[in-house]
């Protein structure tokens, strides 16, 4: 049971988090060029859209994670709590910031035409901290520091 639960999760970590992290990557320079393509908004609502829908079927990764570990016995050690507070930083960062700041963006695009270089280059900060604290947790899932199952 050990080996499905935590083949899932993998699994959903991949599909959920792997197409926001791209996603949101590729909005901040979409929104920089959008009003000089004729289908600038419509790329950036699609980008926005994506992020929104798999940032819901990322909860999936945490349930699963939580599953995996119980079974696993390991909930109590510290890289797996560690791994499950940056995951809360990562999710409040996409909800608190990521996803407020691409609607606004869209807003404004649609309203003026363009977006203020301010506002993207803010954006792409904000997503750069999702994808690190992604990458963290990614290297903490396999690294496992002070793990005694030999990985």
């Amino acid at each position: 049971m050990t080996k499905f639960l935590l083949t899932l999760h993998v699994l959903a970590a991949i599909v959920a988090v792997g197409p926001v992290t791209v996603a949101a990557s590729m909005f901040p320079p979409a929104a920089r060029r959008a009003h000089e393509e004729e289908t600038g908004a419509g790329t950036l609502r699609l980008l926005h859209r994506i992020c929104r829908a798999y940032a819901g079927v990322g909860l999936a990764v945490p349930v699963l994670g939580v599953a995996t570990g119980a079974a696993m016995g390991v909930l109590g050690d510290a890289w797996l709590t560690t791994s499950m507070a940056l995951t809360a930083a990562a999710a409040g960062v996409l909800v608190a910031f990521v996803l407020p700041r691409q609607g606004e963006l869209l807003e404004e695009l649609t309203g003026q035409g363009s977006v203020e270089r301010r506002g993207t280059v803010q954006l792409a900060m904000f997503t750069g901290v999702f994808n690190v604290l992604w990458a963290t947790v990614t290297v903490l899932m396999i690294v496992r520091p002070g793990s005694t199952t030999g990985a």
